[in-house]
């Protein structure tokens, strides 16, 4: 199925890979991020568990629009660690998500190419045991009106099978609701057409 403009892929859960060259170790882990502080608390945990390992490449890649990314190679030769993890994640089409290598190293160098092998594997492994999925791209948006609009609104909620996350009936009635962001310019201007019916845009998901 073609994947459609506010639609991105990225993995389900966290999975882990591993690739051995002449006794180095390289332990890869995928894991789904919505934010660069949550990549990097992830990578910092595996800082921690893996703690006695020679390096801990990664890179990294947030959004869709203007996606925000990082690799880095912590310390292996330049381009040789997190260029072919990136590499990977570009490969497989995906966002939202970080992969950390782990290497432990064995006593061996293994070259440039060895090395650009081994980061590239170790990534390429953690992904094919990921469970990729499709996700839709949404907005919030807040809708506030007064009791005596509450059919009208609600008719447009049921309609367009709006996803209602926060309720508030006190002075006035508030709501927040997702809507699928290639759906966003008509329900908005459903709502434009009721007067005295302020709709406010809160944010994507």
């Amino acid at each position: 199925m073609e994947q459609e403009q506010d639609q991105y892929q990225t993995i389900k859960v966290e999975s882990q890979g591993y690739y051995k060259d002449r006794g180095s170790k390289f332990i890869s882990c995928a894991i789904p991020v919505q934010s660069e502080e949550e990549a990097m608390n992830r990578l910092n945990e595996l800082k921690s568990k893996y703690y006695d390992a020679r390096h801990h490449c990664f890179a990294y890649q947030i959004g869709v629009d203007d996606p925000l990314w990082r690799q880095n190679d912590d310390g292996e030769p330049s381009g040789t660690a997190g260029r072919p993890i990136y590499g990977q994640i570009m490969s497989y089409e995906l966002t939202n998500i970080i992969i950390v290598v782990i290497r432990y190293f064995g006593g061996v160098k293994l070259g440039v190419r060895g090395l650009i092998n081994a980061y590239k594997y170790a990534a390429q492994d953690a992904l094919d045991k990921a469970h990729i999925i499709t996700k839709t791209r949404k907005d919030l948006y807040k809708v506030t009106y007064d009791y005596p609009l509450m059919n009208e609104v609600m008719r447009i909620i049921k309609e367009e099978n709006l996803d209602q996350r926060v309720t508030d009936f006190g002075l006035d009635c508030k709501i927040t609701f997702a809507v699928r962001q290639k759906e966003s310019i008509k329900v908005k201007k459903y709502f434009d057409n009721i007067r005295k019916v302020k709709l406010e845009y809160v944010g994507e998901e």
